[in-house]
């Protein structure tokens, strides 16, 4: 493990000072487990600040091909996400983790270049900006997906419940310093010339994917017999494919009750989401008639969400999860997009809008997405990546097409913005439930498990 430990000289170099140790204080963390999750802290960041550099372009790009025209958008997103699912897991069968990680990442750096490419030789705008738009939404939550999926196979239940929420402050911090960079080199670089940026980070991504797995390979050896036996997943099983074929994900959730409440859980998400994403798309582009003052508050509201997450998930989140529980943190989202909705249908104005999404998208990065992440720590390994990256990509981007044209049909009906507003309100309550029992299922599998 010597070479483990010299490429990660410059993190154990700080083993021993001040701020590590007020990092064991801030986050309950062992000293064993601080290299892991500061390697962890950078993965996240690497990604979403790559994934933020180009978000506010994809925006635009989708209202430049007329927000009319978003269900169609989003209808295609899901085609290419279907497409993806059995090629990641003929991928995952294929090779072992610490080869199919990477390709991942190889493969999206590889198509952002395509892109900066194409967008700088005279593309028709129209037509690379539909192919962008549906790209950045199938790559998002691909490569998000592949990290819980890491995270969830490395750490145990109760390293989840104390490390999860700082590693997703690592996420938010990369999502400030995303929009940052693009609101300040937009205007002297340009848009396209920021994706080489985007495909940078990704690269930093898997050397960081390349650390943990050695780290989690020193943690194996240096176990005593019984910590070993916890922490163990099979030196075997790093060397080859996980079980199952290319189907094998939709597999498993359709055998597991467990796997089929996340997806009615991620569905219930992504609808109110769609609604409240056409709400914004309407209000917005109603609101300001320049498209580069609608970049900006895009944003703009991306900074206000990042900033308020990672107070909450630095400060608040941890404490939360082991005050009430799994359970009632998944509900509290839920809870408060009731009452968010009431709010927009009495008033459907830019205002409330704004603050309905940023309260929101706040509240699920810092305390839903983390907890949600924890549902997957007590299932198996071919779970967390085969079942999980369906949940996460295909019946994710289901919810998105059928709750845009649900969406677009009431539209059509002649409903109003507050009307649908209203419509949403019952659909958030049921969303609360089901997170609810989720987590009391979660916490009993949890203490059937070994840690």
């Amino acid at each position: 493990m010597g070479k483990a430990d010299n490429s990660t000289g410059i993190i154990a170099s700080v083993s021993d000072s001040a701020f590590l140790r007020w990092l064991e204080r801030l986050v309950n963390v062992e000293p064993n487990e601080v290299r892991g999750l500061l390697w962890a802290f950078a993965y996240f960041f690497s990604l979403l600040c790559s994934y933020y550099i180009i978000r506010p372009i994809r925006d635009e790009m989708g209202i430049a091909g007329g927000v009319e025209n978003l269900q169609w958008l989003f209808t295609g997103t899901f085609l290419v996400m279907v497409a993806v699912v059995p090629v990641f897991g003929w991928v995952t069968s294929r090779f072992p983790r610490r080869q199919f990680l990477p390709y991942v990442y190889y493969f999206f750096i590889t198509n952002l270049l395509v892109f900066f490419i194409l967008l700088t030789s005279g593309v028709t705008h129209a037509y690379a900006a539909r192919t962008f738009y549906i790209w950045v939404s199938v790559f998002n939550l691909f490569v998000v997906s592949v990290f819980w999926s890491f995270m969830a196979d490395i750490f145990t239940n109760d390293q989840a419940k104390r490390l999860f929420a700082f590693i997703a402050a690592g996420g938010t911090t990369g999502a400030l310093a995303g929009p940052l960079l693009t609101t300040t080199l937009v205007g002297i670089l340009g848009p396209i010339n920021l994706l080489l940026f985007s495909a940078v980070l990704l690269g930093c991504a898997v050397l960081c994917i390349q650390r943990l797995s050695d780290w989690q390979a020193h943690q194996v050896q240096s176990a005593p017999g019984a910590s070993k036996a916890q922490h163990k997943t099979g030196a075997d099983e790093e060397d080859r494919g996980l079980r199952g074929g290319i189907w094998a994900g939709i597999q498993m959730v359709l055998r597991s009750p467990y796997l089929l409440g996340i997806c009615v859980l991620v569905l219930l998400y992504t609808t109110l989401s769609t609604f409240l994403y056409f709400q914004q798309a309407q209000i917005i582009r109603d609101s300001f008639r320049d498209s580069s003052t609608r970049t900006a508050v895009f944003a703009g509201m991306d900074l206000a969400v990042n900033a308020l997450t990672i107070i909450c998930q630095v400060f608040l989140t941890g404490r939360i999860v082991h005050t009430v529980g799994i359970a009632w943190t998944l509900a509290v989202i839920p809870l408060i997009t009731v009452a968010g909705f009431l709010c927009l249908a009495l008033a459907p104005v830019l205002i409330v809008l704004v603050s309905l999404q940023v309260v929101r998208r706040a509240g699920n990065y810092a305390l839903m997405r983390p907890a949600r992440e924890m549902l997957f720590v007590v299932v198996n390994r071919e779970e967390k990546y085969k079942a999980k990256n369906f949940i996460d990509t295909a019946v994710y981007r289901a919810g998105d097409v059928a709750s845009a044209w649900v969406y677009t049909g009431l539209k059509g009906l002649g409903l109003s913005l507050a009307a649908i507003a209203l419509m949403a309100v019952p659909l958030a309550g049921i969303w609360g439930w089901v997170a609810f029992t989720l987590g009391r299922k979660q916490e009993k599998l949890a203490t059937q498990r070994p840690q």
